[in-house]
């Protein structure tokens, strides 16, 4: 536990440091925020949202400026500033060190010149960040900020200031090639793509060297509300925006080509028009819903995109074919997150019911109903990381760890055990349904039909599930959670970071061990078809009770 830690969390009466879980602890390692003295509110407030960024080694053959823009500030970083214990000089590191090590340096807090170069003096250390290096990326306000996760200090090492709008969304894929591997989407409908290094490496609070999309909202001037890259897609990515338009762009275009699309004929209706000239950027515009796209999600091979929306529906389609495959809607209200399971088989979805829902991409439909927060789903997520514990019985037992986290301040961590959850079994008309355990295929009506947006079930008609554990987590609303191998990341509304090491974990980053854990850069596709990433074996039960910390 460090001491910045220790020092926030005394600020919060009523919060512990930790939760638990049949597998044991998990301990809150440390925070980040950022310098809220310096963030302006011209453009109203937005809520924090978290994308963390596995930075790979930069390739010996690589020139040092990937885009051919040059950068007005050189290769000194302000995160030279950093204490001398962050990425590369503790042996609690992810992916290894930054390629430097960092002095201890009277400016190491960011203070009220954030951004600037304060790393300028000759005495300072040089940063290059041609190393590995796992990063935090957060919003908040008119501010994009990145933090090194692997570091004690509770400040960002980097903001990137927006002076028209705010930074709402943002995605990162480490497999870009071309050095431009992240996307930010802002409230004015702008969409820009940059390279991550090398806005680590300068010193200023501008974007260097980036490519801009949809500039002044030329083409969609909504709100964007959420962005990915299409895994395996070559630059390829999706943004989505508040008038339920979702646009594909391929990075490698000029984002400032003429564009134009057809008429929309239908609000409630999806449809899809592309692009009348082949240099135009983007390519496609799908008409997803009447009202705002909240969220949406890839699965791990890319070959199709679940979104959620202020209607209520969650929506799974075939990418490439440009097709519905299925949807359904909410018990009530508008959906506001989803994600997916890393072997494509189940969608969490939350929102404005307070139920996590867990749906059946091969079923198309909804098989559980997650009760558990008392205020609006914010968050949710699969543990891909996280593997059942061992029993001496034969068989095995398909598990499913995921979380979630709401308004209500708490991480909920579940368990979805296929086998053993109880489904209801449909009777006569009028009749009561009656239950059973075993194969929710086995007992449901058949599939639903391709193509279709069902009506929300019945509350009586879907099986319900208990958290396995019930945390408050912060003191203010959360919006968002990430899992690594080492660790659960939440983050508040307002932009408050926590780091919750995993059992085991916490002891060993204090050893003095110094070999590096490089397990977290493993990306999700690879880890798609690993029998260790969902499953367990059939003794193994979680507790039907919850686990409040």
């Amino acid at each position: 536990m460090s001491s910045s830690s220790a020092a926030v969390n005394s600020q919060s009466p009523g919060l512990k440091n930790y939760f638990k879980t049949p597998e044991g602890r998990y301990k809150l390692q440390y925070e980040k925020t950022h310098p809220a003295a310096v963030l302006h509110y011209t453009h109203g407030k937005a809520v924090s949202q978290l994308t963390i960024a596995y930075l790979k080694e930069k390739p010996t053959n690589q020139a040092s400026s990937t885009p051919s823009t040059p950068s007005s500030g050189g290769v000194r970083s302000a995160a030279a500033r950093l204490l001398s214990s962050g990425n590369g000089n503790r042996a609690f590191s992810f992916v290894g060190g930054n390629g430097v090590s960092r002095a201890v340096s009277g400016n190491s807090r960011i203070g009220g010149s954030i951004g600037a170069a304060t790393g300028s003096s000759s005495s300072q250390p040089l940063t290059n960040f041609d190393g590995k290096g796992t990063y935090l990326i957060f919003n908040s306000a008119d501010t994009l900020f990145i933090s090194d996760l692997n570091s004690q200090d509770k400040d960002p090492i980097k903001a990137i200031h927006f002076s028209n709008s705010n930074p709402i969304c943002h995605a990162f894929d480490s497999e870009m090639k071309d050095g431009h591997d992240l996307l930010i989407g802002l409230q004015s409908g702008d969409v820009y793509s940059v390279s991550l290094r090398q806005q680590l490496q300068d010193p200023g609070r501008k974007l260097v060297a980036a490519q801009h999309y949809n500039k002044d909202g030329a083409i969609n001037n909504s709100r964007c509300t959420c962005t990915a890259w299409v895994p395996e897609g070559d630059g390829t990515f999706v943004v989505g925006h508040a008038d339920g338009n979702v646009y594909v762009y391929e990075k490698s275009k000029d984002g400032t080509a003429d564009c134009s699309f057809s008429a929309i004929k239908d609000q409630t209706q999806f449809a899809v028009s592309h692009a009348r000239s082949s240099k135009s950027n983007p390519i496609a515009r799908w008409h997803i819903c009447q009202g705002s796209v909240n969220s949406l999600s890839f699965s791990s091979d890319g070959t199709c995109l679940a979104t959620v929306g202020r209607d209520g529906y969650l929506r799974v389609f075939d990418f490439s074919k440009e097709q519905l495959k299925f949807g359904g809607k909410s018990y009530y209200g508008a959906l506001l997150c989803c994600a997916w399971s890393s072997d494509g088989k189940y969608i969490l979805t939350g929102g404005e019911d307070d139920l996590v829902q867990v749906w059946s991409t091969e079923d198309r439909k909804i098989v559980a109903w997650g009760e558990g927060h008392n205020s609006w789903v914010s968050g949710v997520a699969f543990d891909s990381y996280w593997s059942a514990p061992s029993s001496e019985g034969t068989g095995e037992n398909v598990v499913y760890r995921f979380g979630s986290v709401a308004q209500d301040t708490q991480l909920l961590l579940w368990d979805l055990a296929m086998d053993e959850i109880v489904v209801p079994l449909r009777g006569p008309p009028g009749g009561s349904p009656t239950f059973s355990s075993g194969s929710h295929s086995a007992h449901w009506d058949n599939a639903i039909p391709v193509g279709s947006l069902q009506p929300s079930p019945s509350m009586r008609d879907v099986p319900k599930i208990s958290p396995l554990v019930a945390h408050r987590a912060h003191v203010d609303p959360l919006s968002g959670l990430i899992f690594t191998n080492e660790s659960v990341v939440t983050i508040s509304r307002e932009g408050h970071i926590k780091i919750w090491m995993r059992p085991g974990h916490a002891e060993n980053s204090q050893s003095s061990s110094s070999e590096p854990i490089v397990a977290t850069t493993t990306s999700l596709k690879d880890r798609s078809g690993t029998s260790s990433t969902k499953t367990g074996i059939s003794n193994y039960k979680h507790t039907s009770s919850v686990l409040f910390s």
